[in-house]
């Protein structure tokens, strides 16, 4: 409840808006480079699933901080994107592998805090 000050509300929403526009160029930018530059020319199963694991977790972040109607269908894109590479980590990497490791760390948090599924995180 804003109580008479509408207009620090307002300077407020600005603020925030300025700061999501800024944070969504940096992670569009990165996943820009992920997409054209990194994982197409990834030698290694390791640096694809980092790239991967990579582009997952920044579509994730953009979930986080844009509250707006497409919320839902970032986080079920997300989910298929983290699907995709989570069968190569599967198949090239061994379990203890960090690389694996932190990609299922990343899957439990889109779980927990993008989806809301603590059960399944």
């Amino acid at each position: 409840q804003s109580r008479g000050n509408e207009d620090h509300v307002a300077i407020i929403h600005d603020c925030c808006s300025k700061i999501e526009a800024e944070l969504s160029n940096i992670c569009n930018g990165i996943l820009k480079l992920l997409d054209t530059r990194l994982v197409p020319f990834a030698a290694s199963s390791d640096s694809k699933v980092f790239y991967l694991k990579m582009k997952g977790d920044y579509h994730r972040y953009l979930a986080k901080f844009i509250y707006c109607d497409t919320l839902l269908a970032r986080a079920i894109g997300n989910l298929m994107r983290f699907g995709g590479f989570w069968d190569i980590a599967n198949t090239e990497l061994p379990p203890t592998h960090p690389i694996r490791l932190g990609l299922a760390l990343s899957f439990s948090v889109f779980y927990y805090e993008i989806l809301n599924s603590p059960d399944r995180a």
